[in-house]
This record gives C-alpha cells, sequence and structure tokens, in this order.
C-alpha cells in the first residue's frame, strides 16, 4: 500500500496478526486433561466443558477476525500417552484479499503418542477473492495411535452470490507413523479459478470441497459403511501400505451448507471409530 508523501508515494507496512499457541493433553485416571498450554499474540485456545466422553475438547480462536496476507499463525497440539482430544476452531476462518503480495501462513504440528487418539476437526476456511493461503500440517503418530482429520475449503459464499475469479491457495500434508511417512499430498490453486474448478478431474464447478484422512487399524472393513454415507460427490478409499492403514475421503459440493450437511455425517461417524462411543462432535459443528 501507498500513501503520498511531499516527496511523492511511499509504501506502508501493513499492521499483520501473529499468533502462537501450543496445546499438551495427558492422561490422568482415565480422563484426558491439560498438561501444557501456551498462548501467544491472536491465537487462543479455550477449552469447554463437556458431558459426552473421556476425551479432552479445545477450540483454536484466532481472535484477529479472520486472515490476510502476511498474517501468520502457528498451533501446536501433543496428545501424551493414552490420552484422547478433539480440537476445532470457533467459527470459519476467513481469508481475505491480499494487497502486498505476500501471503497468510498457518502451521499446524501435532504429536500423538503411543495408545492416544486424537481428532483434527477445524471448520471451513472460506476464500475470498484474490485471497493468497499458504498452510502446512505435519502429524507425527505413534505405531499404534489413532487420528483424524478434516479440512474443508470453500470459495466464496453461495449464499452470498461471491465468485472467486482469482486466488492463491497451498496446503501441504505430511503423516508419519512410526516415523515412516504415511500419506502426504500437496494441493495448489494459483491464478484464475473457475476454469479449473470446472474440470471434471477437480471440483466440477462445486466450489466446497473436503479432504479427510482416518489412521485407523481396520480402516479396510470401514470404507463401505463410508461410502454409503456419501452422495454421488463423494468418495472413500481404503489405503494399505508398509507404513499402515489409512482412509481418504473426498467430497464437493455445491454451497458451504450442502458441503457441511455431507460432511458432518461422516465426521462424527468417523470419530466415534477413532475417539471411542459416546464421545460426539463439538457443539461448534451442530448445524
Amino acid at each position: 500500500m501507498l500513501i503520498r508523501t511531499t516527496d511523492g508515494f511511499s509504501p506502508v507496512k501493513m499492521q499483520r496478526s501473529k499468533g502462537k499457541a501450543r496445546l499438551s493433553v495427558k492422561n490422568r485416571d482415565g480422563l484426558s486433561c491439560v498438561a501444557n498450554l501456551y498462548q501467544e499474540g491472536a491465537a487462543k485456545i479455550r477449552l469447554p466443558k463437556t458431558h459426552s466422553g473421556n476425551a479432552l475438547d479445545a477450540v483454536l480462536i484466532n481472535t484477529s477476525g479472520g486472515m490476510t496476507d502476511g498474517d501468520r499463525f502457528e498451533w501446536s497440539i501433543d496428545i501424551e500417552t493414552n490420552a484422547k482430544a478433539i480440537v476445532t476452531n470457533q467459527a470459519c476462518e476467513k481469508v481475505y484479499r491480499a494487497r502486498t503480495g505476500d501471503t497468510a501462513n498457518v502451521k499446524t504440528d501435532i504429536h500423538v503418542a503411543s495408545g492416544a487418539a486424537f481428532s483434527w476437526l477445524p471448520q471451513e476456511t472460506i476464500l475470498f477473492n484474490a485471497a493468497a493461503l499458504t498452510r502446512q500440517l505435519t502429524v507425527h503418530l505413534a505405531d499404534d495411535a489413532r487420528f483424524l482429520c478434516v479440512e474443508p475449503l470453500i470459495f466464496g459464499r453461495h449464499a452470498m452470490g461471491e465468485t472467486v475469479h482469482d486466488v492463491l491457495f497451498r496446503d501441504r500434508w505430511r503423516i508419519f507413523r512410526a516415523e515412516r511417512l504415511l500419506h502426504a499430498e500437496d494441493s495448489r490453486f494459483e491464478g484464475t479459478l473457475p476454469p479449473v474448478l470446472h474440470r471434471q478431474a477437480t471440483t466440477n464447478g462445486h466450489t466446497a470441497l473436503a479432504s479427510l484422512v482416518m489412521v485407523h487399524p481396520h480402516c479396510g472393513d470401514m470404507v463401505s459403511a463410508v461410502r454409503q454415507m456419501l452422495n454421488t460427490s463423494g468418495g472413500a478409499s481404503a489405503i494399505e501400505s508398509s507404513a499402515g492403514s489409512r482412509m481418504v475421503i473426498r467430497m464437493t459440493a455445491q454451497s458451504g451448507l450442502a458441503l457441511r450437511k455431507q460432511l458432518v455425517p461422516v465426521i462424527d461417524w468417523c470419530n466415534a471409530k477413532i475417539i471411542g462411543p459416546g464421545h460426539g462432535l463439538p457443539k461448534l459443528w451442530n448445524i
């Protein structure tokens, strides 16, 4: 951004949001509770009371109310031996128009120890026109740890008539099990968006999509049940490798609401397999 001065125009350094937060969860007498909690800047973590199970629920909050180019957030989550936790965020994360040529940046590091279970369930990320976002998710799982993650993404709000013409979005996932690479994927949308989304190999014109990865020893036995919950805009595959077993689920929809209606039953079912029966989704995921 430039401002007029007596000598012409000069660049102005824009104020940007930064935040770091770390959460460690331990098992104490069969219940999961906080071991350590650290918060810095615009990154906050809240721990709502629940009465539906022995897992800990945590909510991540970006107090700046959204993200734009130059914002930096780092989240670190450590699930200790035999502990269980579910983490979501307070609301959909909105990423606004970039104006400086930089990107918003989110880095998430997760460690899940032996006998532990963790569900990473952030709500939708909404990208507005000309938004720029780079994300990185790194997960280290013990050999017998269980894990579920979902990342829903929306290009503009359908109900508001928004159309995203131009965007920069880079997303990298790396999931390790017993220090061996179990799952790796990189997603990238850059430049003019509508022609890319209208390809059958991407979203076939849909502007809302979600990716899920479930790490469980019996994924092969679960894939049929998940497929029955999906419509023709979704699919699920169980993948076996030398590093372990995982299920990968993809789905698309015409709007954020349509995606959530399709997504909630799937992650609720998967979450029960990871955390155990009796502990439902966070209340923030209610439609």
